[in-house]
This record gives structure tokens, sequence and C-alpha cells, in this order.
């Protein structure tokens, strides 16, 4: 359980810096920040998932809430408008706790009431709950509740206006609210056990949403209050919000069900701590449903499901948290779109073709499957559904793919043509690629490697004599290209990417690949010397720096408009899945070293404020490359948490 206490609560800056996130298993979300003032476009309470797992669309952003004490009124929701918090009802929080979802404790004139707010696993629905809990300190003779929806109705990447097209009707039924306000998506019903339901019609105008100001985005919105709903507390007043059919009496039983299944969760992974525990859950955020298989949504808010960001964030989202059935799941599904000889690298947020457009996706792939049968011992599978795929996608990497891909004469791999970014540094801004990294990158080469070698493995497996010693070949003459040409004697360590005579130095950590991958080219001495070099100059508290900061392009802070954010994406920012890597490698080269777990442990403790600091319960994408390393970027990342479960924080 994390809790924040009233010193962080009861102060709108620090409590609307801390954000909350619920997810429902098929792309849609809920989320806002511990004071209730949305500060990002993507925030809302029933954010839909129209088109699993993507169509997102913002149909309840949040509720104005008003408590009445013996006729009194106090208002404790929160918003930003320009120049002013109206209302400032963070005055009355003295608690929230993640138990397992978000709960929060408001002191009201004497009174304590609590609101929870969960999603349903497998829906569109968001159930929201308040109630009193123990006995008031002043005589009250009538305690009530006052909600007041304000709707959206808009995709979550935009905004919404009152000059747009708005129905402002609405259907009242027994005990529901149903609203279309947008003719091309579907309906929000809206569940109460409320005595009144007043029409009223209102336009919340100028909402000021801070960090879409901060990231240089249009931040302000209209939102459209069209009923208000009144509660007597003397029992507990129940809102759900869905595009499903519900009645309020639903409630009990969705929260009963929705605990047994986080429970299981958290039992399944043998979890032995609290931050292990809440590691688990926050890895169950990112696994939706694609189709009749399971994917992984890269990031929230903004992210969809991306094949390179799967891969990586597999091992660590199903084995470390023993769902190795989930895992399989996964690479069937995205087996499926193999085209070519390649991985999809992004499914779109509209429409159905994917996105080919990554050169270490694919080989990801390989790892991820290395790992599953590692975790699982079920080569069967692999020989049956995947083997024959591999070896496609060895032949077509041999011959030539996409944007350029190809093996060269020197038996190293080689991705890109101008204008592309293949790598996952993949900034761009308009034609501009920020780091376009076209050539022989370091860790494609570790990845490719490590992809001959796993087909060796499994060829011997399977009896495929004749593919093993092809990809041992290949694997030979790769790793001799490998280390004659990407020792850097001057810096002692690897070049970042090889594009015929150039030879980039840049210290970035890509480098760590390949000493951390299971096959590795790298003899002993090297790979020593490759840890220390990341060690001493990209390593911070909360991942790796993206770049020395001894290099002239560095950039230490991620902010400014998004071209300014573009260009110090990959150019000294801290990404927190590299500390997975990084301690694989550290391990590799201290493995006879007594004191190596306690480092590992130093270096990982950085995380620990983190996980409360910024979304409750959840690990950011990126950070500052200086100090105090700010959380930047997505709130809440897929293959950060999986990097944290896989290395370190899960004891199986």
């Amino acid at each position: 359980m994390i809790i924040l206490k009233k010193d962080i609560c009861s102060d709108f800056e620090r409590a609307s810096s801390r954000e909350w996130l619920e997810t429902n298993g098929i792309g849609g979300y809920a989320s806002s920040t511990v004071s209730g003032a949305n500060t990002r476009r993507y925030h809302g309470l029933l954010v839909a998932a129209t088109q699993p797992p993507l169509g997102r669309v913002v149909m309840l952003s949040k509720f104005e809430e008003t408590v009445i004490i013996n006729g009194e009124r106090f208002e404790i929701s929160c918003n930003q408008y320009p120049g002013k918090v109206h209302p400032d009802g963070c005055k009355y929080l003295v608690e929230l706790r993640l138990d397992p979802f978000p709960i929060w404790t408001y002191e009201v004139n004497g009174s304590v009431i609590e609101k929870s707010v969960f999603m349903v696993n497998g829906e569109n629905t968001t159930v929201c709950q308040w109630k009193v809990t123990g006995e008031p300190e002043i005589s009250v003779s009538k305690i009530e509740i006052e909600l007041r929806p304000l709707l959206a109705f808009r995709d979550h990447h935009h905004l919404r206006s009152e000059h747009g097209g708005f129905d402002k009707s609405f259907q009242i039924g027994d005990g529901a609210v149903s609203v279309r306000p947008v003719e091309n998506m579907p309906s929000i019903n809206i569940a109460h056990n409320a005595f009144e339901v007043e029409e009223q019609g209102y336009w919340y105008k100028d909402l000021e949403y801070e960090i879409e100001r901060e990231r240089g985005f249009d931040f302000h919105e209209d939102l459209f209050q069209p009923f208000s709903l009144k509660f007597d507390l003397t029992e507990p007043a129940v809102v759900i919000a869905s595009t499903e059919q519900r009645v309020a009496a639903d409630a009990d039983i969705l929260r009963r069900s929705e605990m047994k299944r986080r429970a299981a969760i958290i039992a399944g992974s043998g979890a032995k701590d609290s931050l292990s525990r809440q590691l688990v859950l926050a890895a169950d955020q990112f696994i939706v449903d694609r189709g009749a298989g399971k994917t992984v949504i890269a990031g929230y808010h903004w992210f969809s499901d991306w094949g390179r960001d799967t891969m990586i964030a597999l091992p660590g989202l199903t084995f470390s948290t023993g769902r190795p059935a989930i895992a399989k799941s996964i690479l069937t599904e995205f087996s499926n779109h193999i085209s070519e000889g390649m991985v999809p690298n992004r499914f779109p947020d509209v429409g159905e073709t994917p996105d080919y457009n990554t050169v270490d996706a694919t080989l990801w792939f390989f790892e991820a499957i290395r790992a599953y049968t590692e975790n699982t011992g079920d080569f069967e599978f692999v020989r049956v559904k995947l083997y024959d795929k591999l070896a496609a996608i060895i032949d077509w990497h041999v011959r030539g793919t996409r944007y350029g891909i190809h093996v060269d004469t020197d038996g190293l791999l080689y991705a890109g043509e101008p204008g592309t970014q293949l790598t996952w540094m993949d900034a761009k801004i308009g034609d501009l690629v920020i780091t376009p990294r076209t050539g022989k990158a370091v860790e494609i080469q570790a990845l490719w490697y490590n992809a001959l070698c796993i087909m060796s493995d499994l060829a011997v497996r399977f009896g495929d004599t004749a593919q093993q010693a092809r990809y041992s070949e290949m694997d030979e003459v790769a790793r001799e290209s490998f280390n004659g040409q990407f020792w850097n004697d001057d810096a002692q360590c690897l070049y970042d990417v090889i594009d015929g005579v150039e030879r980039d130095p840049s210290v970035r950590p890509n480098q760590i690949f390949a000493v951390s991958l299971r096959h590795s080219m790298v003899d002993p001495e090297r790979a020593r010397k490759i840890v220390d070099k990341v060690e001493a100059e990209l390593l911070t508290p909360v991942g790796l720096r993206s770049l020395s900061p001894l290099d002239s392009r560095y950039v230490p802070v991620y902010v400014g408009s998004p071209i300014e954010r573009d260009s110090a994406y990959h150019q000294g920012t801290v990404w927190g899945w590299l500390i997975g890597p990084f301690v694989d490698a550290f391990r590799k080269v201290h493995s006879k070293d007594p004191i190596a777990d306690a480092r590992i442990s130093q270096i990982l403790e950085g995380f620990d404020a983190h996980i409360s600091g910024t979304m409750v319960g959840q690990i950011s994408e990126i950070f500052d490359g200086e100090h105090p390393h700010k959380a930047r970027g997505c709130a809440a990342q897929a293959w950060s948490v999986a990097e944290l479960l896989r290395v370190n924080f899960v004891a199986r």
C-alpha cells in the first residue's frame, strides 16, 4: 500500500504534481491528479477504448463534488483556471492511498468522507463511491453529496471547445442517466443511487491543464455539465460510468471481483515485499487485449502498443509476475503480423495497418522468445508455431528488407535510409531525424549476434543440422567483424555507429547491450571497460543518460516546446528502462565481487521514492539528465516497470 499524507494531499501544487492511474485491460483508463485537478488532456474518469485496445475517447472528464452538511456546502474538488484555483477542495484532503486502487480521505467540518475509484477489467466501466466513515466530530442532522459530471466526448489526444458540435440532451431512466453528445461515439451510461437528478446544462470554460502548457501544447478546455446528482450519505453514494448498461447495485460485486483479481495476480507473482507487489500491479496495467490475443500498451497516457516496447517489456511484465501464458499469447499475436521479416513497430490509433519502421523490434522478438523458453521450457510451442517464422526473418535480413535493412558483406546488420529513424533513439521533427544512426548501430549488432546464437541453439534442439551450421558460421563472422571494427581504443569503449569509414564515438548507453545480452561478442576485459565507462558517464539514480554530459550536444533538462523536447529526447535525457541492461551487464562483469549485490541495491534505490512521487504506483518513461532528475514524458511506462521487475524487485 502506498500512502500520501496531508502534507502532500492538502497542498494544491504538491497534490497536483502527483497522478494516479486505473486501467481496464482493453486499453481504456481513468486518471487524474491526487488533488482532483486535471493537468493533462489525457486525464479523465472514463477514457474508453472504443476499438480495443485503441480508439480512446475521454467521455467523463471528472465530477465536481460538493459535500452538504446541515445545509452548508463544502466544495471538495479542484480545478485550475486562468490565474485561479477554484474550487480548492484539496484543503480538505488528508490522505490518498492505493489499496489497491486510489482511495481519498477528506475531513470536512468534522466528518470524514472516503472516495474510491476503480475500473472493471474487460469493460469501459469506472466505479466511483463516496461514503462517510467513523463518527462526526460535530452533530450532523443531514449529510449529502452533490456530483456534477463534466463531459468531454473527444479523442484523448484532442481538446473540447464549447463551439464544437455537442448534443446537450440526456435520457433519465430508473437509477441511470444516458448521454450521447457526439453521434460517432458510444453513449455513456451513468448508473447511480442518487435521490435526485436535476437538469442544468452549463459549460465550464477555460479549464487549464498545466502539463500541457509545460509541453508547449494547447492547454485550455471547455467541459459540459448536463445535470447534477444528489445523494444522501447515510449510505454510500455510488456512480458507475460505463459504455455498458449497469446498475448501482453492481458496485459491491464489481469491487470484490476486481480486488480478488488483483490479489490473485500478486499471489501468482511470488512478490515478497510491498514495493514488489506494487510493481506487479503496475505491470498488469500495461497488458491488454488485442483481438483474441494480448499485447502491451507502451505507456500511459498517449502511447499505443509498440512492437519494440512490447518485446523488451515482455519478460518483466510476464515471467517476473508469474504469467507465462500471457507471454505466449503476446508472442503468438505479434507473430501473426510479421511482414517481410519484420515485427510491427506500432499499431496506430486510427486504421488497421501497422507500421514496420524499426530494425530492433524484430531482434528483440528473438530475445523475448529465448526468455520464454528459459522460463517455461516450452520448446514445442516455439518449434511448431515460431521456428519457421524466425528462420524466414533471418533470410529476409540476409537478402534485405524494408528501409535498407540487410546483412553486409562483413556479416553485420546495416539499417537506414535518409529521413528514417529505425533504432529506439527515434526522435524526429518533421523531416529532421535527431539521431538517425544510419549504418551499423552498436546495439543492433549485439541484438543481431544474439538472434543468430538463439537460432543456432534452437536448430540444435530441433535437429536442424544444416541450418545450425549456417547460423554458427554467421554468428562467428559477425563476432569477428564487430570486434575488429567497434572498439574505440581512445575512449576504451565501443563506437555507437559505424557507417563505412565514419565511426561515431558518442558515449551512449547503446553499447551496454553488447555486454548485457545472453550471447555477447566482447571478451571479459572489454566488457568490464564498457560497464565502467557507462557507469562513470551515464548512470544516474533513475536510469542511464542517453548521451554523456561530456558531449557538447548534451541537453541536461527535458523541457520546452515539442521541438525542444524532441531535440533533447536522446541527447542526455535519462531513460528508466536502461537500468535493466545496466544491472545485467554489471552482474556479468562483477560476478566474483562479494559486494556486487549491495552495489546493485544501492543503484536501484533511486526508484524507491519515485514510485510515490509522480504517477503513484508507477514508473515514468524518462527523467532530466541532471539532479534532481525530475520525471518527464509518459508518467507510466511499460518497459520502465518491466525492467525493474526483471532485474531486482521480484524474488522468484
